[in-house]
């Protein structure tokens, strides 16, 4: 089996799968390959194509899997930045989270940036009442 971008006089392209070239070639000269759009027979051609090249799928595989290592290792160091941030710059209150977010928007307590545990329905809770909140991803220290 062979594939063909073909292309019609009408601007159309599309693709199509033949048995062989000379399969191609016969049907081509009986008008029997026609373009979906317009209809027409006689404007269809073969458009350039480029060839599929095989290369080693291990060197492939391996330069991609070295490359989304490097990718995740350098994410996972960006979420440790900002969690230390987080940390740095906020009190933790743990699974009190939700209460205390609404205790300091509601009783108007002394603002301050806390950060702790909640869940997705929680979080979507305190947005719908305007409270602003944040989810982020939370990378666990190395050993700890």
């Amino acid at each position: 089996m062979i594939k063909y971008n073909l292309e019609c006089s009408c601007g159309e392209t599309f693709e199509s799968w033949f048995q062989n070239s000379s399969e191609y070639e016969k049907l081509l000269k009986k008008n029997l390959i026609n373009c979906y759009v317009c209809g027409s027979s006689k404007t269809v051609k073969k458009s350039i194509m480029a060839p599929s090249v095989a290369t080693s799928k291990t060197s492939t595989t391996q330069k991609d899997t070295e490359q989304k290592k490097e990718f995740f290792k350098n994410v996972k160091s960006k979420i440790r930045e900002l969690n230390d941030y987080v940390a740095k710059n906020a009190d933790y209150v743990g699974d009190k989270f939700v209460s205390e977010v609404r205790s300091i928007h509601y009783d108007k307590k002394q603002k301050r940036n806390i950060y702790g545990n909640a869940t997705l329905e929680e979080t979507k809770e305190l947005q719908e009442e305007g409270i602003d909140v944040a989810t982020i991803p939370w990378v666990p220290k190395e050993n700890a």
